[in-house]
């Protein structure tokens, strides 16, 4: 059993809870009770920053693109976009299918959790400025577009389930070499690891530090793998992260009974 930050619906209050990272557990009450059996509020809330591209296999997927008009060369820093406050949603929470689409795309995401001001950090200090680290679902409508920013597609209400806890920095030892795995209504549908991203988590604190500051309590995704899974109305997804726990959540309609 580990200590993690979390945040439970009704009480409005930051807590540490003891939970079982592997089983998927946690103990309330003095009581274990499964994840999916307890109400979450974001364990989050400060500004998340996404990062695309960051998984070799997702940038070798469009590597042809950057040598066409606008741009005509591969980019040289992070490309980052915003998932504003009204995306996030806890695990459990429902995610919202806008009427008329079929699918929405699931973005597994090690998300780490800035601990202090950070700017001008460089590479080899960066952990020192990480609280920890949980996972977020960077829910989009499926799109193709690398360079104009996805808004209407990457930032509607409930798309960024974020959760259930925070686990602390010094709880996981290597963040670097994490597995990765989605499951669609229990059938595995993609698998990675963050050994994969291109820019490591130091690297990309530093990256991103040089020209403008994180806050404590800002979040950092750091990256989307290739061949992100979809899903339909009525799907249950999962997301595991070796060492840092699971995140569900359910899709619904956004119309009708079944979104109440």
């Amino acid at each position: 059993m580990s200590f993690v930050k979390a945040s439970l619906q009704g009480l409005g209050v930051w807590d540490e809870v003891q939970a079982d990272l592997a089983g998927a557990t946690v103990e309330l009450h003095g009581k274990k009770q499964p994840v999916s059996n307890v109400s979450w509020n974001p364990p989050v809330n400060g500004t998340v920053y996404g990062v695309l591209l960051n998984y070799q296999g997702k940038y070798d997927e469009v590597k042809d693109q950057f040598n066409e008009p606008p741009y005509k060369q591969p980019p040289k820093a992070p490309i980052l976009y915003i998932k504003p406050a009204n995306t996030l949603i806890g695990c459990n929470g429902k995610i919202l299918i806008p009427a008329g689409e079929e699918q929405l795309e699931v973005g597994a995401a090690l998300a780490v959790v800035i601990g202090k001001t950070a700017t001008r950090v460089k590479a080899g200090n960066a952990m020192d400025y990480i609280e920890g680290y949980t996972i977020a679902n960077d829910v989009s409508i499926p799109h193709e577009s690398v360079y104009r920013p996805a808004i209407k597609q990457k930032a509607r209400d409930g798309f960024c389930p974020i959760g259930p806890w925070i686990v602390a920095k010094d709880d996981v030892a290597y963040p670097g070499q994490l597995d990765i795995r989605v499951f669609i209504n229990g059938e595995l549908k993609q698998e990675n690891n963050t050994r994969n991203l291109i820019r490591s988590i130091p690297q990309l604190i530093e990256d991103i530090t040089d020209f403008m500051t994180l806050q404590r309590g800002d979040v950092l995704l750091a990256g989307v793998p290739e061949g992100a899974p979809r899903a339909r109305k009525g799907d249950r997804v999962r997301i595991e992260i070796a060492g840092i726990g699971v995140l569900e959540n359910k899709i619904v309609p956004e119309e009708g009974e079944e979104a109440k």
